[in-house]
C-alpha cells in the first residue's frame, strides 16, 4: 500500500506524544481518503495486525501512540466544512486542529465549545477520543454533549454513520443502547476509528471579562472558587487555579516576574453574563467585591477585556504544561520524565483534597511539583518531574495513594485525558468487576480480534 511506511525515521516521528513515554510503531499508515482507510483496516483485520489511531499526538496518556502493529495517522482527514448558520452546526474531519475550527465558528459568529489547552496542536479526533474539555467546560461541558453525528470504521472496515435522537422521551431498550454516539466518545480509539463529526456550535458572547486574581495565602483562592460558583451575582465560564509554583511560571513566560510577588497562589476568571448574548455591562464590581471578600491581593488584580489581552492569559496559562513538558522532556534519558494527574473531585472538596495529596509527596519525600488547572471543576493538575527511575516510581505511589483518596471523596482518576495506556492500572479503583465486563463486551462486539489501540483503557 502507497500510504504505509516501514522507514524508520518515519516510524519514529510518530514514536512519541506529551506523556513522556516513547513507542515506536512497527509501521506507520498516512491515508487521505475514507477508501484508502478502509482498505488499511480490511487488510489490518485479515492479517490480524493491530491498529492505533492518531492525530497529532498531544495525549498526555500514551493512547496516541504504540509498538505494536501499525500507527494510523488521521493528520490529513483535516478538513473542515462551511458553518451552518442556520442549524448553528460544523462538520470537519478527525485531523481538523481544534483551535483552526473554532476560528472557522468565530468568523461566523458561532462559538466551537471544546477548548483544551492544547487546541493549538491537538485534534477534534483526539478531543473526540477522550473526551476533552479545558477552562471553558465549566460552562460548556466537555466535547461530547456538542457532538450531534460520527462517521466511523470499524475494525472490519464497516462505515458507521450515526445521529444523535432528538427524542424528548424514549423508553425502547437498555438506555445505553440509546445514543449510539455516546459509544465512540471517549472510547480512545478501541472501538471505531471516527473519521468526521458533526458539532453544534453556540452563539458567540457578545462580552468577555476576564480577570486574574492573586491571593497570599491559597486557602483563600480556594475559597474565592467555591465562592463564585455558588454566587448568583456572577457568572464565571472558567474558574483557573494556579498554585505558587504555576503562578512562577506564567509570569516567567509573560515577563512579569515583579507582579504580585508575595502572592502564593492565583485564579483566572472568565466572565461572559447569565444570558452570552446580552448587552448589559458585566459584573465587575461584583467581582472586585468577591475577591476582597477573600482577601484577594486588590493591587494587583488584572483586567483583561479585550480578545487580544484575554488570548495573552490564555498564552500564559499554556506556558505552565508546556514548560512542565519541557522540563520532563530533559529527564528522559535518566529514566525520569513528568507525571501529571487529571484526577477530581466535587469542587467544594477541591482544597481538602490537595491537601491530602501534597501530604502523600511530604511522606514520601518527593518535591510537591506544581499544581494548576480547572478549580472551578475540583479539578486541578498535579505535575511532577522524576528526575531518574527510582523517583519515578516514588512518585507513581504517592500518585496511587492520592487517587485512592479522591475516589472515597466521590472523585474520579481521571477527568479530561481518558485512560490511555499511563493510567490503565488505575481504571480498578473506580470501575467495578461488572462495570469492566461490560466494556470487555462492547469491545468484543466492535472490535472481536482486540486490533484497535491494544493497551488502551483495557489493555
Amino acid at each position: 500500500m502507497s500510504h504505509l511506511s516501514l522507514d524508520h525515521d518515519v516510524r519514529f516521528a510518530h514514536a512519541r506524544d506529551a506523556s513522556g513515554l516513547e513507542l515506536i510503531p512497527e509501521s506507520v499508515a498516512r491515508p487521505s481518503s475514507v477508501d484508502e482507510l478502509r482498505e488499511i483496516l480490511e487488510e489490518a483485520t485479515s492479517t490480524r495486525t493491530c491498529v492505533t489511531p492518531a492525530g497529532w499526538q498531544s495525549s498526555t496518556t500514551g493512547a496516541s501512540i504504540t509498538d505494536r502493529g501499525m500507527l494510523l495517522s488521521l493528520r490529513n482527514f483535516s478538513h473542515i466544512g462551511d458553518v451552518d448558520t442556520d442549524r448553528r452546526c460544523i462538520t470537519v474531519g478527525a485531523g481538523a486542529i481544534v483551535a483552526d475550527v473554532r476560528r472557522a465558528a468565530e468568523a461566523k459568529g458561532l462559538l466551537f465549545t471544546p477548548d483544551p489547552t492544547s487546541e493549538e496542536e491537538c485534534t477534534v479526533g483526539g478531543a473526540i477520543a477522550c473526551n476533552a474539555s479545558g477552562a471553558r467546560s465549566l460552562r460548556y461541558g466537555a466535547t461530547g454533549p456538542h457532538v450531534r453525528a460520527l462517521t466511523v470504521l470499524l475494525a472490519s472496515g464497516e462505515t458507521l454513520q450515526l445521529r444523535r435522537p432528538q427524542l424528548e422521551k424514549n423508553t425502547v431498550g437498555y438506555p445505553i443502547a440509546h445514543d449510539p454516539v455516546e459509544w465512540f466518545v471517549g472510547s480512545e480509539g478501541t472501538l471505531g476509528v471516527v473519521v468526521e463529526a458533526e458539532f453544534a456550535l453556540q452563539p458567540l458572547p457578545q462580552q468577555v471579562l476576564g480577570l486574574i486574581v492573586p491571593f497570599a495565602h491559597e486557602a483563600d483562592a480556594l475559597a474565592f472558587v467555591v465562592s463564585a460558583r455558588r454566587s448568583t451575582a456572577v457568572h464565571p465560564r472558567c474558574l483557573e487555579y494556579f498554585d505558587q509554583g504555576a503562578m512562577d511560571i506564567a509570569r516567567a513566560a509573560e515577563g512579569s516576574s515583579s507582579w504580585a510577588t508575595d502572592a502564593r497562589a492565583m485564579v483566572y476568571v472568565e466572565e461572559t453574563g447569565a444570558q452570552e448574548d446580552t448587552q448589559e455591562e458585566l459584573p465587575l464590581d461584583e467581582w472586585l467585591a468577591l475577591a476582597e471578600a477573600h482577601a484577594a491581593m486588590a493591587e494587583d488584580i488584572r483586567v483583561y477585556d479585550s480578545p487580544a489581552s484575554q488570548l495573552e492569559a490564555r498564552r500564559m496559562r499554556h506556558a505552565v504544561p508546556a514548560t512542565m513538558n519541557e522540563r520532563g522532556a530533559a529527564r528522559r534519558p535518566f529514566g525520569g520524565r513528568k507525571v501529571s494527574t487529571d484526577w477530581a473531585v466535587p469542587y467544594p472538596r477541591l482544597a481538602e483534597a490537595l491537601h491530602i495529596a501534597r501530604s502523600f509527596a511530604v511522606e514520601a519525600g518527593i518535591p510537591l511539583g506544581i499544581a494548576y488547572g480547572h478549580a472551578g471543576n475540583g479539578h486541578p493538575h498535579q505535575n511532577f518531574v522524576a528526575q531518574d527511575a527510582d523517583e519515578l516510581k516514588r512518585i507513581e505511589q504517592v500518585v496511587y495513594a492520592t487517587l485512592k483518596a479522591v475516589i472515597a471523596m466521590g472523585g474520579t482518576v481521571a477527568a479530561e485525558h481518558g485512560i490511555g495506556k499511563l493510567k490503565r492500572r488505575w481504571l480498578p479503583l473506580q470501575m467495578s468487576d461488572a462495570q469492566q465486563r461490560l466494556m470487555r463486551a462492547v469491545k468484543r462486539e466492535f472490535d472481536p480480534y482486540g486490533l484497535l489501540a491494544p493497551g488502551n483503557v483495557l489493555g
